[in-house]
């Protein structure tokens, strides 16, 4: 059952991927200065952790809010940290959510199923209501987990429902990649690539962008909603009117909203996952 839902996946994962890729950034904010630059940036040395589930006290895993209100009803991006061997018991949330492994392997799964191991930048959904497990190998294990609405609460198995979506694991190995000769989000000759991951009903969809080692160029915006967090990699962000170039490790980020541009560059490949709501472009 497993390799059926992971080969429709891949399948829908192309369709979506191509059908997305047409879509273009306006050629206006590629000539223009942008008088009032909305850009921010998140380092991860200001992030403050908790524990995800204090009724587990010294059990629990660690949460460190990047943007957003886990405990609010907000759209939030957090990162879990786990410890090497940590198992959950069987539970549910009372919202889905999204997850990319940043360090170490995490299991996510139905409480029967055998251990699955995700690596590094692979991507899985948990649907609200659904029982599962997480668990995790290796030191410093952390993931990325975004929602659309909280608050986000972890609740009992006694509670489980059926809200219709059923979960998706995608092993890193398995991201369908596309790069400047099958997007226009990409120009041309460039080397970064792009995985479109997901997209509501409300046309904010998730993406993976692959900058290659000594990468130097722009990523351009007019999503009134833009995070870019950091997954792997370090790159260097210059801020629009400053001299000033901060570096981003993984579980920093940069945020927009309207017309922006965000100049990056990397002395390694970096992965940068993407939540907005309109089209980018990479030069």
């Amino acid at each position: 059952m497993k390799k059926l839902i992971l080969c429709l996946c891949l399948t829908v994962g192309l369709l979506f991927s191509c059908n997305e890729s047409k879509e273009n950034v306006d050629e206006n904010i590629k000539t223009k200065i942008i008088e009032n630059p909305t850009n921010k940036v998140g380092l991860s040395s200001d992030i403050i952790w908790e524990q995800m589930n204090p009724a587990r006290e010294d059990k629990s895993p660690l949460a460190g809010t990047i943007w957003g209100n886990r405990k609010a009803e907000v759209p939030t991006g957090y990162i879990g940290k786990f410890k090497d061997g940590f198992s959950s018991p069987p539970h549910i949330h009372n919202v889905t959510y999204r997850a990319i492994v940043m360090n170490g392997l995490i299991h996510n799964d139905d409480p029967k199923s055998e251990n699955m191991w995700m690596p590094v930048g692979s991507f899985w959904t948990q649907p609200a209501g659904e029982p599962h497990i997480t668990s995790a190998k290796g030191e410093e294990t952390m993931a990325y987990i975004e929602i659309d609405n909280g608050p986000y609460l972890v609740e009992p198995v006694t509670e489980a429902f059926d809200n219709g979506e059923r979960p998706i694991n995608i092993d890193a190995s398995n991201i369908v990649w596309l790069d400047h000769s099958q997007t226009n989000w990409i120009s041309t000759n460039n080397q970064a690539k792009i995985s479109f991951l997901w997209k509501n009903s409300n046309d904010i969809r998730g993406l993976f962008v692959k900058l290659p080692k000594n990468f130097r160029g722009n990523i351009y915006s007019k999503g009134t909603i833009l995070y870019g967090v950091i997954i792997t990699g370090n790159i260097d962000y210059k801020m629009p009117k400053a001299n000033s170039i901060t570096n981003l490790d993984p579980g920093s980020y940069f945020e927009s909203t309207g017309n922006s541009i965000h100049q990056i560059s990397t002395k390694e490949e970096a992965l940068i996952y993407i939540r907005t709501n309109n089209a980018i472009e990479i030069r």
